[in-house]
């Protein structure tokens, strides 16, 4: 909670033009513009921040991580893989 109140006064304080968010979803609208400025330098910001082993662990870890999303949507469909190293059969 502390780090929340911070993080809004230091956006109300700050001397940046801060976008208007239209919220209708009931979500704080302090929140939500705090979250997108965040999230306009998230990725960037991250990977400066890492070492080389580190981003090639985080890049693994996605392409895993998308693999077997891939994966699982084709087992739910029934078919095979479209991967182009599978043999089609027909």
């Amino acid at each position: 909670m502390n780090q929340l109140a911070k993080a809004v006064v230091d956006l109300v304080a700050s001397d940046e033009p801060v976008e208007a968010v239209a919220v209708a979803d009931g979500k704080d609208p302090a929140a939500v513009a705090l979250g997108r400025r965040g999230g306009l330098k998230g990725g960037k910001a991250r990977a400066a921040a890492m070492t080389p082993e580190q981003r090639s662990r985080a890049a693994r870890k996605a392409v895993k991580a998308r693999w077997a999303k891939q994966r699982e949507s084709a087992k739910d469909k029934g078919s095979r893989s479209n991967s182009p190293n599978r043999a089609c059969h027909t």
